[in-house]
């Protein structure tokens, strides 16, 4: 039921959301189904890491050194970031003390799961110590950990104002130039606060008379480079993720949720800030704020973000998950949005928004706006007009600060909506990096990690996202708390409460064809011509054999490039002797058709020899030498209720060889218990998903096997 309801129930959201830009293309257009799946027993290339400790959650690449360092339960690691599971490891033992854990139990927490010390922060101090943080039993503490000796110091910092004392809280930190840039709730009663420590100006958010903060959950914090080729010396900024409970007018359609509305934001500081001289004190002068929305802003929760170039603010963008849920808690989804710096920046040139006291909530300010513009970082232009820091600024420029630091426009996503729209799967976090094809396009690569252990490879093309495969990664099902990503090593780092993964960023050689190769659209693959093999098209390695253009790639639709390679894929015979069916067959698309070709309606192909070598030779092949009949068209699926692949009937005369000794039936790992997937040994490009539909789906099986051709079995039905 909920699978027929789901696109209405997507359209009352919309309806009821604040305003914002409108989808240009229907929910159910923005679905992806993974084009293959890996199942944990046939993963190969990976490395695993399992010390003594758990919820290996913090991690910290360091590439000059080739070391994966790695923040635990009570442990600390050093690990080769060639091979993490080398056993050529350093550990550094960090248990919170029995009289610790004691006190911590008696104070009403979990002497099971929080009353240890649980790292939170790993990241480089300086060039010869590392510097970390823990729970240490609800008390936190920090440590500077000689890097090359890895071991602890005799003494420990007060770690209150860096760390969260509480192992579930939301938290992100970074250390640039040697100050900490911390945002959490540092303490039981504290209310959360974005701090920088460890610096000569100190500093966090405001108090009174309001709080700049509203319960906020972090999720994200990154340095932008805005000072980097500025041309009018703008200052770098922090930017900081997060959620929390809303009060501005449009938040919320429920009069009776607004008290536990969320709503997802983005905040940033400069770098450069020193405070107020005389008002705001050690607190921000530059901390504005703003409303982040992806799909449907009532319903969506974020979940992790990452950045790309933030090193060159001219390209920075964020990729951003969140969850979609109903006040009923029983329909999910995750969506992802691209947001571009530019229209950050814009948002955060104003309008502002003002908390109106008789309604007790935010609105829209519609009176002047002080010079120095408030929240603005120190520019050339201001030093020229002695504005050299933000001690100088005038009082009436910071006490519009104090009072407005809400944004009134929110950001919303490039194209003004999701990249991709994923039910019943939820995604935990995510990472990126950009791949330069051969040819010179570039493209971003994402890795998204589930709730229950499985990672999905995707590519963002111009029309969305296209998963390029979903791989489980952990044999027990477990949420995936972080990801790295090594270019070096070509690697990505999988972090999760049983320990580390170490997965190849891709793996060409599991495409044996020339189509299977290009339709995987992966950037980092690409069709050898000479070597007649799907190998890793890295754009140095090319480059090195002095062509650029040597692979057949085709990211943006996965059809062109192979019509003229010898190897397009194995043209299967069609056993013809005992065939008993009606006067006309679809034949399957497999070989230069795009996913777009397969969904339209098949061609027929008239039983006799003569049509169907017509069909076979117009390129409409059959993938398996005993199914006389298979048509995997991948069709749209029908809202978010429906997997966007499913399979046609699939037949075979009884006196065939038994069609599906080699095909074996797998459930996915992504929250959709009656999803099986069809798989053959070796892989075949062709399989698709089969799915358990109710008895009034037309693709249920009770439905096909009623519809079966005379004499003809459904050779897959027990599979399911």
């Amino acid at each position: 039921m909920w699978g027929r309801l789901w696109p209405l129930l997507l359209s009352f959201l919309a309806a009821t959301a604040v305003p914002g830009p409108s989808l240009r293309r229907p929910s159910r257009e923005l679905d992806a189904t993974p084009r293959m799946t890996i199942p944990y027993e046939e993963l190969s290339g990976i490395r695993h890491f399992k010390g003594k400790a758990q919820n290996y959650s913090t991690l910290l690449l360091e590439e000059a050194s080739a070391r994966l360092l790695v923040g635990a339960r009570g442990a600390l690691y050093s690990l080769s970031a060639n091979d993490i599971g080398d056993g050529a490891h350093k550990e550094i033992h960090w248990e919170a003390s029995p009289e610790m854990r004691s006190k911590c139990h008696q104070k009403g927490k979990n002497n099971q799961t929080e009353c240890f010390n649980h790292v939170r922060f790993l990241q480089r101090l300086n060039s010869t110590h590392l510097y970390a943080c823990g729970t240490h039993a609800f008390q936190p503490l920090c440590a500077a950990i000689d890097a090359e000796a890895f071991t602890l110091p005799t003494s420990f910092e007060e770690g209150k104002e860096k760390c969260p004392y509480d192992p579930a809280r939301g938290f992100t930190g970074l250390i640039i130039d040697g100050g900490l840039y911390t945002a959490t709730r540092y303490e039981f009663r504290s209310t959360p606060d974005i701090r920088r420590s460890r610096h000569p100006h100190s500093l966090r958010t405001e108090e009174t008379p309001m709080h700049w903060l509203n319960d906020a959950e972090f999720v994200f914090s990154v340095l932008v480079r805005e000072s980097k080729a500025s041309a009018v010396g703008d200052d770098d900024k922090v930017y900081y993720f997060f959620t929390e409970r809303a009060t501005e007018e449009g938040s919320g359609s429920f009069p009776q949720s607004r008290s536990s509305h969320r709503v997802a934001r983005v905040a940033r500081v400069c770098k450069g800030d020193l405070g107020g001289k005389k008002i705001l004190q050690k607190k921000w002068t530059s901390f504005l704020k703003a409303r982040l929305i992806c799909h449907i802003p009532l319903y969506e929760t974020l979940r992790g973000v990452c950045s790309l170039d933030a090193d060159t603010s001219s390209r920075t963008h964020f990729y951003a998950v969140f969850t979609l849920s109903t006040q009923w808690k029983t329909l999910e989804a995750s969506a992802i949005c691209r947001y571009d710096l530019a229209e950050m920046q814009a948002v955060f040139a104003g309008p502002y928004m003002e908390y109106q006291d008789g309604s007790r909530r935010w609105g829209r300010y519609e009176g002047g706006v002080p010079e120095p513009r408030p929240g603005s970082c120190i520019t050339d232009s201001l030093r020229n007009q002695g504005y050299n820091s933000s001690q100088d600024l005038p009082s009436l420029v910071l006490d519009f600060v104090k009072l407005h630091p809400l944004m009134a426009r929110p950001v919303v996503p490039t194209r003004g909506r999701p990249l991709l729209l994923k039910r019943n799967v939820r995604y935990t976090h995510l990472t990126g990096t950009p791949v330069t094809t051969p040819a010179g396009p570039t493209y971003d690569l994402l890795f998204l990690g589930t709730a229950d252990g499985w990672i999905h490879k995707a590519v963002v093309l111009g029309s969305g996202m296209h998963i390029i495969e979903e791989t489980q990664v952990f044999r027990e099902a477990q949420s995936v708390e972080n990801l790295v990503i090594s270019l070096l090593q070509h690697s990505l780092y999988v972090g999760a409460p049983s320990g580390v993964i170490q997965l190849p960023l891709s793996s060409c050689l599991r495409y044996r064809s020339c189509y299977d190769c290009i339709l995987a659209r992966d950037p980092y693959c690409g069709w050898d011509t000479g070597t007649q093999a799907c190998v890793t098209a890295t754009t140095a390695a090319n480059r090195s054999q002095g062509s650029r253009t040597a692979l057949i790639q085709d990211i943006e639709r996965g059809n062109q490039g192979c019509e003229n390679s010898r190897d397009t894929g194995r043209a299967l015979q069609v056993h013809m002797a005992s065939m008993s069916p009606p006067s006309a067959w679809p034949c399957v698309l497999d070989g230069p058709e795009t996913r777009q070709d397969l969904c339209q309606p098949p061609k027929p192909c008239v039983h006799s020899q003569a049509h169907m070598e017509e069909c076979l030779s117009a390129g409409l092949q059959c993938p398996h030498p005993h199914l006389l009949l298979v048509h995997s068209c991948f069709i749209p699926a029908s809202g978010l209720g429906v997997p966007s692949e499913l399979p046609h009937p699939i037949w075979s005369s009884s006196p065939a060889p038994a069609p599906c000794g080699d095909l074996f039936g797998k459930s996915l790992g992504t929250g959709q218990p009656r999803e099986v997937r069809l798989h053959h040994s070796p892989p075949l490009p062709s399989c698709a998903a089969l799915v358990n539909q109710p008895p009034h789906s037309p693709w249920s099986f009770s439905r096909v096997l009623r519809d079966r051709p005379p004499g003809m079995s459904h050779p897959c039905a027990r599979v399911v």
